[in-house]
């Protein structure tokens, strides 16, 4: 049984500190380089997901999928990956949105 506790209205340090509890208390122990492969698998799976939400032609026997579990998989897996980098997302993610702001988009 489980004793992590998300906050009702997370930040995404929150969010990235809760992945960094469940990666520990679910035992995971795999390298950034498997972490990688997971990453680009999910990305996978939520791209399949999406082509068949919108009506894109798809294999027949392709596995179908909740969408909005995939792009949960996607953040998941990107959080802990960013914790094994060492990455704080959400300031990347402001400082990255503050060189945004300078650029000139065409």
């Amino acid at each position: 049984m489980s004793n992590l506790a998300l906050k009702s209205k997370p930040t995404l340090a929150d969010l990235q500190q809760y992945v960094a509890q469940a990666v520990k208390e679910r035992g995971f122990t795999d390298g950034v380089a498997e972490r990688f492969v997971l990453l680009f698998e999910e990305c996978s799976e939520f791209a399949r997901a999406a082509r068949k939400q919108v009506g894109l032609k798809s294999a027949p026997d392709t596995h179908t999928a909740n969408l909005t579990h995939e792009a949960a998989d996607v953040l998941i897996v990107l959080l802990g990956l960013c914790n094994m980098l060492g990455i704080d997302l959400e300031q990347a993610f402001r400082d990255k949105e503050e060189l945004n702001k300078q650029r000139v988009w065409q």
